[in-house]
């Protein structure tokens, strides 16, 4: 069986640049090295939503393990350096959009 993780947030304004570099050379590599797949990110571009959503997936046992890892919590503490509103969910995979 198959899981999806949804993260959701808001980039702090003055933090834009370094969120980038930290997203493309880091966070992504890394989650990806632990074993989950990006399937997209989504902007938000109106509405009263968080203002970016990532999605990755993995088997469940992977998304355990990653979830479990030292690297993940040090990637997840690091991006909360520059974001607010931050949320993970892990949830059953479905095939198309889930928020």
């Amino acid at each position: 069986m198959r899981s999806k993780m949804l993260l959701t947030y808001n980039i702090i304004p003055q933090a834009q640049e370094e969120y980038m570099q930290f997203m493309v050379n880091v966070f992504v590599p890394t989650l990806q090295r632990l074993g989950l797949e990006n399937m997209g990110v989504w902007h938000t571009q109106y509405g009263n939503y968080p203002i970016r959503l990532l999605v990755f997936v993995a088997d469940e046992k992977d998304m355990r393990e990653a979830l479990h890892s030292e690297s993940w919590q040090q990637s997840e503490t690091r991006l909360k350096n520059y974001v607010t509103d931050y949320t993970c969910r892990v949830v059953a995979y479905q095939a198309g959009f889930q928020f």
